[in-house]
């Protein structure tokens, strides 16, 4: 049998003899078959690495798994958890299906997939929910964390991640409602195995939404993506995920005999091949369950308004990031940027100590700064407390990148979008976010980008932003 390369080599021979005639022009013979010669040599996209489980819902059993406790991103699953939250606020009271959802700024700007309600207008929250199982409305989502978060989908994140911890989901983290790409925002099959199951034991009342093949919103009818659903024998939902970083995602519930099972597949290359793979998994361990009583259940804790989500409480005076830009006005200080001890055992305890090393020496103030400095901001306005006053999502944890101010929230999206057009692909996985802080005469916007993990990504985020003209600065939060 003939190599690869010999093949290739009798390949772009036969190319060259076919392509001659038409093309006289040697350049454009040329092109042609570079083209087609790169083409065939061109190695696929690597997808991301595949993890599976399925586990026994009435006995807890893991009847197969692959990979199973090894990290990887939600993508859209991350709905589930939006939507178990939605549930527990709707059983407790604090919400109904009837209530209407003002759809926020930030949440009507997320991208595709969408239902595209503009912001300012409403929808139920039923409505919502619908889009959520069957187009994976990604503003939708946003628009439900923030309302079930109290106006914050950062807020609902954390719940999100408690809420997680306290399902034995213990190598899960959220950062957002919707799933879009987050560096931080991590999962395991195993630990979304146990979200599908404690979905159909926590909230029978509310499960029959998972199996809803078409939504009709307007004059849209919207169908679910779950190719499952009708298609395999006793498959009643749950969700389908997929970004570029973690491949084709999909979780599975199927029930019928008096056997039910909840099976993961993450990491599909193709949504077909993800959905061949469950089809398989499905009918390789469905026979393998059990039929007898349940006898494995997942304890419920209290509702989203009883969790005390640990927050830090900031000291009056807090670490002076170390100045980038002179100005003019920023004299030369002995200004140090603090950290905390390693050892420090809480949040709270690590702001405490890292307040402790701040020097106690003024630093000076420089004067007021325009409305916006393209490389940073002044020392009075980095001394400034936070204050959010919107839904955007401000990052809980990690490092930003602040790429200026403006004296309205408008003006700071702005900034956002035109560094988010010129940074490319250094920002894909970031949340951009504009925080008000009150300068005594006024508020003033910072314009933001959250979601790095650490000190490296931050710094060379803002090195290729100030080579495509943007100016930066990066900082702990």
């Amino acid at each position: 049998m003939k190599s690869s390369a010999v093949q290739l080599s009798n390949f772009t021979r036969s190319l060259t003899k076919a392509i001659s005639r038409p093309f006289a022009n040697p350049l454009v013979r040329l092109t042609v078959v570079a083209g087609f010669a790169f083409a065939a040599c061109a190695a696929p996209a690597a997808a991301a690495p595949y993890a599976g489980i399925v586990m026994d819902a009435k006995t807890g059993k893991v009847l197969y798994e692959s990979h199973a406790d090894s990290k990887r991103f939600p993508a859209s699953l991350t709905k589930m958890m939006t939507l178990y939250l939605t549930f527990e606020a709707l059983e407790s009271g604090r919400i109904k299906l009837s209530d209407r959802i003002t759809v926020s700024r930030h949440a009507a700007a997320q991208p595709p997939s969408k239902l595209g309600v503009r912001a300012g207008g409403s929808l139920t929250v039923e409505q919502a929910m619908l889009s959520l199982v069957t187009r994976s409305a990604n503003d939708m989502a946003t628009a439900l964390g923030e309302y079930v978060g109290g106006g914050s989908e950062a807020h609902f994140a954390q719940l999100m991640t408690a809420k997680a911890h306290s399902l034995g989901m213990r190598n899960t983290t959220y950062r957002n409602a919707n799933g879009l790409p987050n560096k931080a925002q991590m999962t395991t099959a195993h630990d979304q195995a146990l979200l599908g199951i404690a979905l159909r034991q926590h909230f029978p009342q509310y499960y029959h939404y998972f199996n809803t093949r078409v939504f009709k919103f307007g004059k849209q009818r919207i169908g679910n993506h779950n190719r499952l659903l009708g298609k395999v024998r006793g498959v009643d939902g749950i969700k389908t995920g997929y970004t570029h970083a973690s491949g084709f995602n999909l979780a599975t519930s199927a029930e019928y005999g008096g056997r039910s099972v909840v099976g993961v597949v993450l990491g599909g290359k193709t949504g077909r091949s993800r959905d061949a793979q469950m089809k398989k998994l499905i009918a390789s361990y469905m026979p393998k369950a059990s039929r007898g009583p349940q006898r494995f259940t997942i304890a419920r804790t209290p509702g989203a308004a009883n969790v005390n989500v640990p927050v830090a409480s900031l000291p009056a005076v807090g670490p002076m990031p170390i100045p980038r830009y002179d100005n003019g006005a920023v004299a030369s200080t002995n200004a140090a940027l603090a950290y905390a001890d390693g050892s420090a055992g809480t949040a709270t305890a690590a702001v405490n100590a890292l307040a402790a090393r701040v020097p106690s020496a003024e630093v000076p103030v420089p004067a007021p700064a325009p409305a916006f400095l393209p490389g940073g901001s002044s020392a009075a306005e980095l001394a400034a407390t936070d204050s959010i006053k919107t839904g955007s999502i401000k990052p809980s944890s990690g490092w930003i990148v602040q790429v200026g101010t403006s004296p309205s929230r408008d003006g700071a999206e702005e900034l956002l979008r035109h560094a988010q057009n010129k940074g490319g692909k250094v920002l894909r996985s970031a949340s951009p976010f504009a925080v008000a802080y009150n300068t005594g005469s006024g508020d003033v916007y910072r314009a933001r980008f959250g979601g790095f993990d650490n000190q490296n990504d931050a710094v060379d985020a803002c090195k290729s932003l100030k080579r495509h003209g943007v100016g930066c600065w990066a900082a702990p939060l």
